[in-house]
């Protein structure tokens, strides 16, 4: 009994942060799915009722894993040129969402976003209205920058291979099902491009998002 009780006084108290800590490392280790507010209590040693004082149920959850996986998100200085600000913002964002692959599927989908997931938003906004951009213009622009950024990060985090090894096995053995002839373009761009030594899919990032700002950056002189 002494024993226990020294044991309880020792344990951190439960709040929001701790609770919310909890959260992230079990998504992160097992996916979203096995965030529970029972398996929480568990991983905190209290009942599930009693996480009901700090996070309202599982909604409230989502929310706060959100927001926390946003604001490991470093922002661009806001003296930064837009260009060079919107590429550090979509660089940082793909980095931690790759270390948190099951977030991109909800970063979206709150309707409840946190002041870490405002701010990220509010940092693009800020740096195409004060890059020139006009207020709709820059609506296009920050929303096709994120689509692309997100968008990217949901393939890439779900792609059959781990690597370049991987991914020749792979094209391999769809080339051997299939005559060239077939699929011809898919064909040469397979041979030509994705299983030479040098190919990184990783790099296809930056080269669509240049040509994504290439584009962006017309809008400055239409709207």
């Amino acid at each position: 009994m002494g024993r226990r009780s020294a044991e309880e006084s020792t344990r951190a108290p439960v709040n929001r942060e701790r609770t919310l800590a909890v959260a992230l490392r079990v998504a992160d280790g097992e996916g979203i799915e096995a965030v529970t507010m029972r398996r929480l209590g568990r991983e905190l040693g209290v009942e599930a009722a009693s996480l009901y004082h700090h996070l309202h149920g599982k909604d409230q959850i989502l929310d706060g894993l959100v927001d926390v996986v946003a604001a490991e998100i470093e922002l661009p200085d806001p003296s930064t040129e837009w260009r060079e600000a919107i590429s550090q913002r979509a660089h940082r964002t793909r980095t931690v969402l790759l270390s948190h692959r099951w977030a991109v599927s909800l970063m979206a989908s709150r309707n409840t976003p946190g002041p870490a997931t405002l701010g990220l938003l509010e940092s693009g906004i800020r740096s195409f209205r004060e890059g020139g951009f006009s207020i709709a213009a820059a609506a296009h622009a920050i929303s096709t920058v994120d689509s692309y950024v997100h968008g990217f990060v949901l393939q890439e985090a779900n792609l059959p291979f781990r690597d370049q090894s991987e991914l020749a096995i792979m094209t391999t053995s769809i080339m051997e099902a299939f005559p060239a002839t077939t699929f011809p373009y898919l064909f040469e761009m397979t041979v030509e491009h994705v299983l030479q030594p040098d190919y990184d899919y990783g790099k296809e990032f930056d080269s669509g998002l240049t040509l994504v700002l290439d584009g962006v950056a017309a809008l400055r002189s239409v709207e």
